[in-house]
């Protein structure tokens, strides 16, 4: 099965899940549910841009011109006057303008004496003053639904008065490794057993793609074990499980058939992808499975082309693959195979500024450091014929 058909199925019944109400200062990074409607006018009334004198512009169209100071206007502080012929009130930013006036005279071109101000510089009618509205009004549409939202937007959800927004629930995300030789770090590995580091990506992927996560460590090679496993992930409420290792059909590899005996529906369990041909995935009635391979490199790869994907459906996104990039080859590429072939690549810009990326030289799929090294994937297609250097090329950008 080729990727983009392998993508399809996983996002077959990927629908949004359901809102639910939080804090606006919880929202970063949430899909909002419904539209975010204004409910005040913002700023209410006109204010002061500028410390200085709300002033008519009438009285300073002639300068110098000498004005009585009645009063003054701080924020949160208006005058409950009016500004008469030949007045003026002190005012800062931010203060509400007083009935009467209709401009700011800046301070810096005023002389104060006592109960009245010289202003020295002629200044136009609205100058220095922020209108009634001139941010947003009351009722207008300012964050539509299926917004992610930025770090900018709960300024603006706050300032529309709302304490909480109704956003798409995140997806949970369960990991599970599967290995009678896998051992967590900080442990003296015995001959035969290696340290366990795939769950660690793929928790951190989830969660930076805005996802809640349960780790359920580590599950030994017997089907009670991985059953045990699976149910503990169902229990929680996952919405989806991800598996590293076991999903191909050798003696040893027992999580396809653990997942059966729990009633596993199959989508499939091959996909013609360098790194990750034995990947599987299936549905265990409301909960989306993805059964990754053991090898850090392709359970990394299937992570970013699949979970990745389902994560962003499910939390109602509407970028939800990757974005393609072009860029140029950095080296000649002997033709490929027919297996697609996501190649761990660093991305550099040349004397154009044009983006070339050059595959690692070891691209072996348990080889970890070449992967944190990578700035991109370079996708070679099925098939592909040899290319040359220089020649154009299609990236997936890694990080943040």
């Amino acid at each position: 099965m080729q990727v983009a058909e392998a993508l399809a199925l996983v996002l077959t019944d990927a629908k949004p899940l359901a809102p639910e109400t939080v804090p606006v200062n919880d929202a970063l990074g949430r899909v909002l549910a419904e539209d975010l409607i204004s409910l005040r006018t913002q700023p209410p009334a006109a204010v002061s841009a500028m410390d200085g004198y709300a002033v008519r512009a009438a009285d300073v169209s002639a300068v110098p011109a000498t004005l009585r100071v009645v009063g003054e206007v701080a924020a949160g502080h208006p005058f409950n006057g009016e500004v008469r012929a030949g007045e003026a009130v002190r005012i800062f930013t931010g203060g509400v303008m007083p009935q009467g006036s209709d401009t700011v005279v800046i301070q810096e071109f005023t002389a104060r004496g006592g109960d009245t101000v010289v202003v020295n510089r002629t200044t136009e009618k609205n100058k220095n003053v922020r209108a009634a509205g001139i941010d947003f009004g009351k009722g207008e549409r300012l964050l539509a639904k299926g917004r992610r939202l930025t770090d900018r937007d709960p300024m603006l959800a706050a300032a529309m008065n709302h304490p909480h927004v109704s956003v798409h629930r995140q997806p949970r995300v369960a990991v599970l490794g599967t290995g009678d030789e896998l051992v967590l770090p900080g442990s003296e590995p015995k001959p035969g057993e290696i340290v366990y580091s795939n769950g660690f990506a793929l928790l951190a992927l989830a969660r930076q793609e805005g996802a809640e996560t349960i780790d359920l460590g580590i599950a030994r090679d017997n089907i009670a074990d991985i059953v045990g496993s699976v149910r503990r992930a169902r229990s929680v409420g996952a919405d989806v499980l991800v598996t590293t290792g076991g999903a191909s059909v050798g003696d040893h590899d027992l999580v396809q058939r653990a997942l059966s005996e729990e009633g596993l529906a199959l989508s499939f369990w091959r996909i013609a992808l360098r790194p990750g041909r034995p990947m599987m995935h299936g549905r265990l009635s409301e909960m989306q499975v993805l059964g990754l391979p053991g090898n850090p490199v392709s359970a990394y790869v299937c992570a970013f082309l699949f979970l990745v994907p389902l994560i962003r459906a499910l939390s109602g996104r509407s970028d939800i693959a990757p974005k393609p990039e072009r860029a140029l080859l950095g080296r000649d590429m002997p033709p490929n195979d027919e297996r697609a072939d996501y190649l761990r690549a660093t991305l550099a810009a040349d004397a154009d500024g044009v983006g070339v990326a050059t595959p690692l030289p070891l691209q072996d799929s348990s080889l970890m450091a070449p992967l944190a090294k990578a700035d991109c994937l370079l996708i070679r297609e099925p098939h592909a014929q040899a290319e040359r250097a220089g020649s154009p090329c299609v990236i997936l950008k890694l990080g943040l």
